[in-house]
């Protein structure tokens, strides 16, 4: 039962397919939390198969927020969220529950402990100048003007060289820049699921598959109509965008699967690495040969200890 006093945010993060999604489930019925996502794709309504969202028997046995909050035509970015996050953690805490932050999204889970950067609001007309020079463009200039920050973002994901560059060019600042001022000492302690690397690839690799029998490319396919080729941020969704050229006829479904299955375990790796470096995290290490109850044991352990009671100033 609710003791009616404000509870301290806990954080539960890690790469994609570590098994968040089913320890945070289990986590929330114990501490009598409610989950905040702090995933960038899974606030996209009818983007459910591909960001792996807990299903609706689930959002409906504990509360979710910051799930299906626009349409896959809408924009939305990080300073929204910081919004929107930090409302719904003030109305859990408000009701005398925990609130308990899961994800993957670095950016986001940065923006709302640490605040957002000083980096400027985005320019509509310089983004669309910016998107209309085309990706060997915008390398080309991000890394004569930024090269670190080229380096890091690398050649595929296009939103974020425009992004760094449209930061170049309002500012007059490098974006590396910009992350630098960042103080990662300053961040709550967050608690991290992590398991061997090839068996953490090996899960990759299955819910990739699972995806797709699920129904991946209909979903993508149905989503189309509603404008997700049109929306630069949510297009860029892992498995969506590479769906996308499958239904253009540019790849076949086995090339597709086999590419999105590279590109989720690259993603899995950028993000361990952003928690390694970018983030104070306690790890659990989720041993091949068992499943999740020690390691959610150990959590409810430590988030208990976390979410302790805290008096209102």
């Amino acid at each position: 039962m609710s003791d009616g006093m404000p509870h301290a945010p806990c954080f539960l993060v890690g790469p994609t397919a570590v098994g968040k999604t089913t320890a945070a489930l289990e986590l929330a019925r114990r501490l009598d939390a409610e989950i905040v996502s702090a995933d960038s794709m899974q606030v996209y309504r009818g983007m459910d198969i591909g960001t792996a969202k807990s299903s609706p028997a689930e959002r409906a046995a504990v509360p979710h927020h910051l799930i299906d909050v626009v349409e896959v035509s809408e924009r939305f970015d990080v300073a929204r969220y910081v919004t929107l996050a930090n409302a719904a953690i003030a109305d859990i805490q408000h009701r005398g529950k925990t609130p308990l932050i899961v994800g993957g999204t670095g950016l986001y889970l940065r923006a709302l402990t640490e605040g957002l950067s000083e980096a400027p609001d985005a320019d509509p007309a310089l983004r669309a100048e910016l998107e209309a020079m085309g990706r060997e463009c915008v390398l080309e200039e991000l890394r004569r003007i930024d090269p670190e920050a080229a380096g890091r973002i690398g050649p595929h994901n296009f939103r974020r060289m425009v992004r760094a560059l449209e930061i170049c060019r309002l500012t007059g600042r490098k974006n590396s820049e910009l992350r630098r001022e960042w103080d990662p000492s300053r961040l709550p302690l967050m608690h991290g699921l992590d398991r061997d690397r090839a068996e953490l690839y090996a899960r990759c690799d299955m819910r990739v598959e699972a995806m797709f029998r699920a129904g991946l490319v209909d979903e993508v396919r149905s989503l189309l109509p509603r404008g997700l080729a049109e929306n630069t941020t949510a297009r860029q969704a892992l498995g969506y965008k590479e769906v996308i050229v499958h239904l253009r006829g540019e790849t076949t479904l086995e090339e597709t699967i086999a590419l999105v299955k590279t590109r989720t375990r690259q993603f899995a790796k950028r993000q361990l690495t952003w928690f390694r470096h970018q983030a104070r995290v306690e790890w659990i290490h989720v041993a091949a040969d068992e499943d999740l109850k020690a390691a959610i044991e150990c959590l409810t352990d430590r988030l208990r200890k976390g979410a302790r009671p805290t008096t209102a100033r």
